[in-house]
């Protein structure tokens, strides 16, 4: 899908680009917000250590489709202003004199957003070490360094399906050889992972209300159609 419209189209916290039909800006839509007038914020201990980090929203579009993430404040502004319906609730709660407002985790948004449509996740160092649990692909103790198993000095490429996680001793042993040359196996074959998953880079951790909508962000791309 592309933005269509005139003018400047924004970025929505290291996610995809857009802005709502009929011409309301995405950048408006999630800008930050102060919280409610007469609110104080109070936070209940997650049930369990799985929850996530709390004070994060996923924000899906109006077609159900995850579009961002922002902050719990940002995502109780949305409901407010009658932006977005609740999906999920979090664990953080505002209070205010005559009634207690729970920050969502979920929200939909009731108008659609047009994003460019995102082949896959952009490769970034952290992205690798997250796709690869932190784990050297050569030995399996905890990585330090990222390996281009065809290296780049022998024109390997930039690419998710050519780069993964090392610890500095298999990196330096393997050096400007492929696995195959140094005597090396890989845990498995790198891959790129689908395009949601920016998201798991962007907060760490997804929480399992999150799941059913972004799937299986750490597997690989599905294939063109």
């Amino acid at each position: 899908m592309t933005a269509t419209g005139t003018g400047p189209i924004v970025r929505c916290q290291g996610g995809p680009r857009g802005r709502l039909v009929g011409g309301e800006r995405l950048s408006a839509l999630i800008a930050p917000h102060p919280a409610p007038a007469g609110t104080r914020e109070s936070t209940s201990p997650p049930p369990s250590s799985s929850s996530g980090r709390p004070g994060k929203a996923l924000v899906l579009n109006a077609s159900m489709e995850p579009l961002c993430v922002v902050s719990g404040r940002r995502a109780l502004v949305l409901l407010l202003t009658g932006k977005a319906d609740m999906v999920h609730e979090g664990v953080h709660v505002f209070h205010s004199e005559r009634l207690d407002l729970s920050v969502p985790s979920v929200v939909q948004l009731r108008r659609y957003v047009r994003v460019p449509y995102r082949r896959r996740a952009t490769l970034t160092r952290r992205g690798v070490f997250i796709r690869d649990d932190h784990a050297c692909q050569y030995c399996g103790v905890p990585a330090e360094n990222i390996d281009h198993v065809h290296p780049r000095s022998r024109n390997g490429a930039h690419e998710w399906e050519n780069v993964v996680a090392s610890c500095m001793r298999c990196n330096s042993r393997k050096g400007d050889r492929t696995p195959a040359e140094a005597g090396m196996v890989l845990a498995r074959r790198p891959f790129a992972p689908r395009a949601a998953f920016w998201m798991v880079v962007a907060v760490g951790r997804v929480r399992p209300e999150w799941e059913i909508y972004l799937g299986d962000v750490h597997g690989p791309e599905r294939a063109a159609s």
